[in-house]
């Protein structure tokens, strides 16, 4: 059984300006607006108006302000599919919701079942931070 590489594909979709602006705006310092993608198997998958695929690094955000290695995964990718299509459900533009149930969640979910291991921290907790601005 072979194994695949999991990797966390960070965006900044304010493109710096949150970094420079947010404390100004909201009193506190943040270090950018997150947006998220699990690259596995020679594809990006991200959340969007549903569940979306693209090749790596080729979506409308462009390159990734940095990229987290999240492990090795030995799950087949045909049983990675049957798992993107029984969430795909929850994963609608109906269902997005900006703090609740958006990319991150999506991302922190498909890491979850590849490898076992959540998303950092600093990036799902940003709805909750901001909340609380």
């Amino acid at each position: 059984m072979t194994s695949e590489k999991v990797t966390l594909y960070l965006y900044d979709l304010s493109r710096g300006l949150a970094k420079i602006y947010s404390q100004q705006l909201t009193g506190q310092q943040f270090e950018g607006i997150w947006h998220t993608a699990i690259v596995v198997y020679g594809t990006e998958y991200y959340y969007a108006s549903g569940i979306q695929t693209a090749i790596p690094g080729q979506t409308h955000h462009g390159q990734p302000y940095k990229t987290f290695d999240m492990g090795e995964t030995f799950i087949p990718k045909d049983v990675f599919l049957e798992f993107l299509q029984d969430i795909s459900p929850r994963y609608t533009e109906k269902t997005y919701d900006l703090f609740e149930h958006n990319c991150n969640n999506f991302s922190n979910e498909v890491s979850q079942f590849l490898t076992g291991k959540n998303i950092p921290e600093f990036i799902t907790n940003l709805p909750r931070e901001a909340l609380n601005t």
